[in-house]
């Protein structure tokens, strides 16, 4: 049995395009509301930038660290997670924007909680599922106390308002209570009851209505409800096979609403076009999606599973829904394009969460007779890391 060996080197490529391309776009998408209200076309750009790199400083130390220490801290970045989601709440604390309380602020320096909630919530259910063992099935002893936690989660994240996060708070959760080997019953009776909750709150949120009838009819209120939706299709449908190309966007020029942040896939298709998009965007997330459970398939523990797991279902279920909101395959929703949209914690918290991926996949488990699960790509990756390690650079040097 093979133990520790190099990360994944699909995953680490899959990363870096994402993190790269991402800046290259929020370059282009945010130059008109960068230069109106800081009076630099880069600003944003370059905020961005030092924001990417100190979470690639973040996503480089922990795919060193190993993530079996985690389950020690488990239980405490939960509630801290719960602390932060209660604290935006507090006046002169909690920052507003758009009707919804979902930052903390101090000074300059803002937190989205939301991001941390997530990342606690994939190591405190990858550590509270493994210690249940084989009574993961049972009722009281586990799917019951489950529902509660994911009832008080969704609970405070819903009187932000925030449904878009909610909905990637539930697909971690059933990914994972499934992949730990829960019972189907339970499974569809969560279904059953989230979409009950879900109609419940549209009719009770005016708004909510709103959206989901724009959803269902997005011409019918072209410049009110319906118009976020139009302009992102617009941008979609103008771009075309090929797009107008790189910085030619005109729904960029303050026609398309969060153009640099939520909307961003909207103006990649404007201008990279449907080629750019598949290229780009797709073929990234599914490299990342399709490594990320391969290594859940071959982590050494229950633990390191569910963790790979939880973070393959979080970075795969926002994007599933922000392009899905974007393309008008599901109502609009306000959550980031993970890598790419404008926004410090969000890119932070998925480098964070994807160096922990990296360092399960540094310890998966196959038998010499399977292939190198990185094939030829692996090996050179292999060839590199060992040049590198064996240079004068990196040579400890002997003492007089």
């Amino acid at each position: 049995m093979r133990r520790f060996h190099s990360p994944d080197p699909y995953l680490i490529l899959a990363t870096l395009v994402l993190v790269i391309f991402g800046l290259i776009m929020v370059s282009s998408a945010s130059v008109v509301e960068s230069f109106q209200t800081t009076g630099s076309n880069t600003y944003y750009f370059w905020r961005q930038t030092v924001i990417a790199l100190v979470g690639l400083g973040f996503w480089y130390i922990l795919q060193k660290v190993d993530y079996h220490q985690y389950r020690s801290i488990a239980t405490s970045l939960l509630f801290f997670g719960l602390l932060l989601l209660v604290l935006v709440f507090v006046p002169g604390l909690g920052v507003e924007a758009g009707g919804s309380y979902r930052w903390i602020g101090v000074g300059e320096l803002t937190l989205q909680v939301t991001e941390v909630m997530k990342l606690g919530l994939i190591i405190y259910l990858a550590y509270w599922f493994e210690r249940k063992g084989p009574k993961i099935t049972n009722f009281y002893y586990t799917f019951l106390p489950f529902i509660l936690i994911m009832i008080t989660i969704c609970g405070l994240i819903m009187a932000e308002p925030d449904m878009g996060t909610t909905m990637v708070i539930i697909g971690i959760g059933m990914a994972m209570y499934f992949s730990a080997g829960g019972s189907w019953h339970h499974i569809i009776s969560i279904i059953v009851l989230w979409g009950l909750a879900v109609w419940g709150l549209i009719l009770a949120a005016p708004y909510r209505l709103a959206r989901l009838l724009t959803f269902l009819n997005p011409e019918n209120d072209p410049l009110g409800a319906g118009y976020h939706i139009n302009q992102a299709l617009i941008a979609l449908g103008s771009g075309g096979l090929f797009g107008f190309g790189f910085g030619k966007s005109r729904q960029k020029f303050n026609f398309l609403p969060e153009a640099s942040s939520d909307s961003i896939f909207a103006i990649i298709g404007e201008e990279l076009g449907f080629i750019g998009i598949v290229l780009l965007v797709m073929l990234p997330f599914a490299v990342f999606i399709w490594r990320g459970l391969q290594t859940a398939k071959r982590a050494p523990d229950i633990f390191g599973r569910l963790l790979a797991v939880g973070i393959t279902a979080w970075i795969g279920v926002q994007a599933v829904i922000n392009i899905g909101s974007i393309i008008g395959l599901m109502p609009l929703t306000g959550v980031p394009l993970p890598f790419i949209s404008q926004g410090g914690t969000s890119l932070v918290f998925v480098l964070i969460a994807s160096g922990i991926l990296l360092n399960i996949s540094r310890q998966t488990i196959y038998t010499k007779g399977d292939e190198d699960p990185f094939g030829w790509w692996g090996h050179i990756w292999s060839r590199f890391a060992g040049i590198i390690r064996r240079s004068s650079y990196f040579e400890k040097r002997p003492t007089k």
